[in-house]
């Protein structure tokens, strides 16, 4: 994660913490931030399908309207899916870079703030980025999927 986003050229910073920063809530206390400053990662999958929705940490995924999105039924991945889809363990799974096949979506609350944090591979790993950055990263994908 860290030489991806050397390599990227894009303002960041990365910080390895001596706590979890598994859930939004505790990533936010422990960068002093408010939890709609994370950008997590939510893991779905369908019969053939990974999804990653970035979305605030604030918010839910509208699982009506995903499934509108991806034209039929998803549902959250198992610890176990979302590392063997995705290589990352669930607290931990960032917003880029993914495996091959794996689709990701940003949801518009992200990009409403000017910075966000978002995990960096690991459950205590976390990183600072402009979310216009992160949009160009993930791929401009964007839609409105929160509750």
């Amino acid at each position: 994660m860290s030489r991806y986003l050397h390599e990227s050229k894009v303002d960041h910073e990365l910080r390895v913490l001596d706590k979890s920063t598994r859930t939004s809530a505790l990533a936010a206390e422990v960068l002093g931030c408010t939890i709609s400053e994370i950008a997590k990662s939510v893991v779905f999958v369908g019969s053939s399908t990974t999804l990653v929705v970035v979305i605030s940490g604030d918010r839910r995924v509208d699982m009506g309207k995903l499934s509108r999105l991806v034209g039929g039924p998803l549902r959250p991945g198992t610890p176990e899916e979302v590392v063997e889809r995705t290589g990352f363990r669930i607290g931990g799974v960032p917003p880029f870079p993914h495996r091959e096949g794996v689709r990701v979506i940003l949801d518009r609350s992200v990009v409403g703030r000017p910075e966000v944090w978002a995990a960096a591979g690991t459950p205590n790993a976390v990183f600072r980025i402009r979310s216009g950055d992160l949009a160009s990263l993930v791929g401009g994908e964007l839609s409105d999927l929160a509750v």
